[in-house]
């Protein structure tokens, strides 16, 4: 898969293409069901596929301060637009320039005269241009008078709940990590790089992996989760190591039994003892355990902590 950046190195003699644009943020199963389509209508017109997003998000551009939790950074979303057999990956750099575009301009000098667009795939809600003024009614009337086709695809629902990033966001605000892996077709991930913290966990016989994760990363509520933490070896030659996936009880919070203000992301991998300092990981959230409890000593915290491993293990093992 190709990945782009803006738009103003396309490869020589490109022509037409199959496109579906949106922030895309998680990649879950209602985008990948849009993505699929894009793949498959490209597939039958012998064209290459485009998924287009945009960086920064775009309401942190048009309302400084409100950019929404972020379920995937770029990189995250790439890889998985990637394993959905797409073509090309183009990230456009989103500016206030971009967000007064009004909506026929953004789809004549972008979508038409750069991409050459033979047909757009987007959801039924999709909106665009200045103001949001755009929608799949206008796109298919700017389809007739530049010669493409427009699809909306009707949004994914399942048990009355329509699969979002809204939606998924607010499950991992509330720390039901089960659901928003129901609409994500795959467990919550958090990505980050593993700094020094207390070392606490060590004097306690659960050393734990501590994150520090990306700004704006959607990170699940407090509370002890079961989970897995991913990592990828050491490169070697320019050829990464390994991948590994390791069993982990995963704690989010403020440590209050020893009266901690920092909120904090820690990992106690069941079964080995790494140092893994400067290490870039991923921690997958599987299924919550508790909230997040203060004990009035340090032994009641700790047999609750062998709980917690324990049944981190049964439910990894069952999985």
């Amino acid at each position: 898969m190709q990945r782009w950046r803006g738009l103003d190195n396309l490869p020589g003699g490109w022509g037409r293409c199959v496109l579906t644009v949106g922030v895309f943020d998680g990649v879950h199963r209602g985008h990948q069901q849009l993505i699929a389509r894009a793949v498959e209508l490209a597939k039958e017109r012998g064209l290459p596929s485009v998924v287009m997003t945009f960086d920064p998000h775009p309401s942190e551009v048009v309302r400084a301060g409100s950019h929404p939790a972020q379920l995937t950074n770029l990189a995250r979303r790439a890889d998985l637009v990637e394993q959905l057999g797409v073509d090309v990956f183009c990230v456009l750099p989103f500016s206030p320039d971009i967000s007064r575009v009004p909506a026929d301009e953004f789809v004549h000098e972008l979508l038409v005269e750069r991409l050459h667009v033979a047909a757009v795939v987007v959801g039924e809600n999709f909106r665009f241009g200045h103001r949001a003024a755009g929608d799949v009614e206008l796109l298919r009337s700017l389809g007739a008078r530049f010669g493409f086709v427009a699809e909306g695809v009707r949004l994914l629902a399942e048990d009355s709940v329509t699969f979002s990033s809204t939606y998924i966001r607010a499950c991992i605000d509330a720390g039901d990590v089960d659901a928003a892996a129901a609409a994500l077709g795959r467990p919550h991930r958090l990505e980050g790089i593993v700094v020094r913290g207390d070392q606490r966990g060590r004097l306690l016989g659960f050393p734990t992996a501590n994150l520090s994760s990306q700004l704006h990363s959607a990170v699940p509520a407090d509370g002890v989760y079961a989970g897995r933490l991913v990592h990828v070896g050491h490169i070697s030659h320019g050829v990464p190591g390994q991948v590994r996936s390791l069993p982990a009880a995963i704690s989010v919070g403020t440590n209050p039994t020893f009266s901690g203000r920092e909120r904090r992301v820690e990992a106690y991998v069941l079964d080995i003892n790494e140092d893994l300092y400067g290490e870039r990981v991923a921690l997958d959230f599987v299924h919550r355990l508790r909230a997040t409890e203060r004990y009035d000593n340090v032994d009641a915290l700790i047999a609750q902590m062998h709980l917690d491993v324990a049944e981190t293990r049964k439910l990894l093992t069952n999985e």
